[in-house]
């Protein structure tokens, strides 16, 4: 075993700049597992990466964090995951690869009932669904507007207020209308006229918003009168502040709420749908089909 593919970037650009390169397997340090990866997840920051919207990059680049496989190498020092074990986890910016090096703290183990391409979309989404609804403190006696609800944070974001006691109204198209409501989430159509759509719905109000799009729906929250510190973003930090929103702050990555979340969806209380899974080969068409948008849930490549 002396090669690898992974994805690389080396210019910055639309997803044709994506390749699919031979790599060296890498050693395994100490404090590192090294996963053969069978599955990864596509994430929205991947293509602002990829387009030169978020800092410094070092070409050539890697691609994707989120990805789930089988461990292979456990390098020294390393405690509580062994040659064979199913893992889900992230390892950012190189995980879009036959074989990964992650640290221990990065990875959980992936529940026998959970699928390999639900648990290589997970990390990112599940983390940031879990962490939203916390900050926002979404509990029994709210009603909370989910934007981009079909989506893969907006829909487990949806389903987690609603576990916490909530009434949900997630907006979509009406393509995802049946979906929504097969959750328990009630649907409304998102553009003009949201406001209105949402009052029809909820005449007691809304107390609490998570935005998955941005501008429109962190308005829409305003003037439906929810108070600012409980219209929370991920999708446009500059709308939030000069508007007087709040924005889900950058906290340390926390794998037991990973683990959390994983375990609900493999016991059945959370949905997570995967949209479509491409070869890593048809990496190019993958990432168009992500950036066409309209999905439910995730898209993922298989290795």
């Amino acid at each position: 075993m002396s090669s690898s593919r992974a994805v690389r970037f080396s210019r910055f650009g639309g997803p044709e700049v994506l390749e699919l390169v031979e790599v060296p397997v890498p050693d395994v340090p100490p404090g590192r597992v090294r996963v053969r990866v069978e599955a990864a997840g596509l994430n929205p920051f991947d293509t602002k990466r990829r387009r030169g919207l978020t800092g410094e990059v070092r070409f050539p680049a890697g691609n994707g964090s989120d990805f789930a496989g089988t461990v292979d190498a456990v390098g020294e020092e390393v405690d509580g995951f062994a040659l064979g074990d199913a893992v889900l986890g992230r390892a950012p910016f190189s995980a879009q690869a036959d074989h990964v090096l992650a640290k221990p703290d990065a990875l959980v183990r992936r529940p026998a009932t959970l699928p390999v391409e639900v648990a290589a979309a997970l990390d990112t989404a599940g983390r940031t669904a879990w962490d939203t609804v916390a900050f926002a403190g979404v509990g029994r006696g709210d009603t909370v507007l989910v934007s981009a609800a079909a989506g893969g944070v907006g829909v487990l974001a949806a389903q987690l207020a609603r576990r916490a006691g909530a009434i949900v109204i997630g907006t979509a198209g009406t393509s995802n209308a049946a979906f929504l409501t097969s959750l328990g989430i009630v649907p409304v159509r998102y553009g003009k006229g949201l406001v209105d759509r949402v009052r029809a719905v909820a005449p007691q109000g809304v107390t609490v918003v998570l935005d998955n799009s941005g501008r429109e729906t962190i308005e829409a929250g305003l003037a439906l009168g929810t108070a600012p510190e409980r219209i929370v973003t991920i999708a446009d930090r500059d709308a939030a502040a000069e508007l007087g929103t709040a924005d889900l702050p950058r906290t340390p990555a926390d794998s037991g709420t990973l683990a959390a979340v994983a375990a609900l969806i493999a016991d059945g209380e959370l949905r997570l749908p995967i949209d479509r899974v491409f070869p890593v080969e048809e990496v190019v068409a993958a990432y168009e089909h992500l950036e066409r948008g309209h999905l439910r849930g995730k898209v993922v490549l298989r290795f």
